[in-house]
């Protein structure tokens, strides 16, 4: 999927590359770096674009690519892009530039670090954008048409568990009901700050007993903020906040943690058992999904490159 678990795996990778690569400089000569070395239905593909794309993926993986390697890619992102449009999906900037600060996110950078390290492994910002704008866009297509065919069937989850993972099978997971409250801190405060509202936090867990009481209490404290009510399920939580809501008694607060707000606690108003959507079952789902979606996406890829007007310049190796 958005693929949020292909960004993850390439922010994973690119973190563990990225102070090594910063050394990495590519300086192409202006009359290589405008060379077009492709043209696909009309859109170039220059050596410049093949340079940074080159460099990025050294910088992810550690491993110089083919040239054939970064060519292809770049074609099937032209591809994916034009084929999403005549479906009427158009990524904004907004949302490419979100995915890029998310990729910045997990390595522990801002957009502009992650532009300067980028840009000193010789590779540059738009590169990875266009990645990201063509999962974004290509996923969204596979996905909408292709739905039906996507779809998971119960009996084929169970199927799976019971050749794989049979311990799961017993597995209980449950739907938490809860309440976010968050004691606010303004920005720029020093740490005692929050260590202040921390003690305040950890005062009211001392007397939080039920939901009904604790809430209208909670909402006539200053400076605190008590969200409207969510729901979550095991199966989409990760395993410490699990472990934490597990721990919780219903009618309690969870531990506080900070944030960029402030201060915040969850309210664990109801806690249901749920054995039909447990974190063993979705594993066992979104695995099946990827199997599908992979397939397709490799399918329909290939007919719409067989389509595509593609014209190479110069020798391909």
């Amino acid at each position: 999927m958005m693929s949020q678990t292909s960004i993850r795996a390439l922010c994973r990778a690119f973190a563990a590359a990225a102070l090594a690569a910063a050394c990495l400089l590519a300086v192409p000569a202006v009359g290589r770096a405008q060379e077009v070395v492709a043209l696909v239905d009309g859109e170039p593909i220059t050596a410049l674009d093949i340079e940074q794309r080159a460099k990025f993926i050294q910088m992810s993986t550690q491993k110089p690519p083919s040239r054939k390697e970064v060519l292809d890619g770049l074609i099937d992102e032209i591809l994916e892009i034009r084929e999403a449009k005549k479906f009427g999906i158009d990524v904004p900037a907004s949302e490419v530039d979100n995915a890029f600060a998310n990729v910045g996110t997990r390595m522990g950078a801002d957009s502009a670090k992650l532009t300067q390290m980028l840009a000193k492994g010789g590779a540059s910002a738009d590169t990875l954008k266009h990645r990201l704008k063509a999962e974004l866009a290509w996923n969204a297509l596979v996905k909408g048409r292709f739905k039906s065919s996507l779809e998971i069937a119960d009996s084929d989850v169970e199927a799976q568990l019971d050749l794989h993972k049979p311990q799961d099978k017993d597995e209980v997971g449950y739907e938490y009901v809860l309440r976010p409250v968050l004691f606010l801190v303004p920005r720029g405060s020093p740490d005692t700050a929050f260590e202040a509202r921390k003690k305040d936090a950890d005062a009211l867990r001392a007397r939080f007993v039920s939901c009904a009481d604790g809430i209208p209490f909670a909402r006539a404290l200053g400076e605190v903020a008590v969200r409207d009510q969510v729901t979550k399920f095991s199966a989409d939580l990760p395993q410490a906040l699990r472990d934490i809501l597990d721990k919780t008694e219903v009618g309690h607060l969870t531990p506080p943690e900070q944030t960029a707000e402030g201060v915040q606690v969850f309210a664990l108003c109801s806690k249901k058992e749920n054995k039909t959507d447990t974190p063993g079952r979705k594993e066992v789902r979104d695995e099946i999904f990827m199997q599908k979606f992979g397939a397709q996406a490799k399918r329909y890829l290939a007919q719409i490159r067989r389509e595509a007007m593609i014209e190479y310049k110069g020798e391909q190796k």
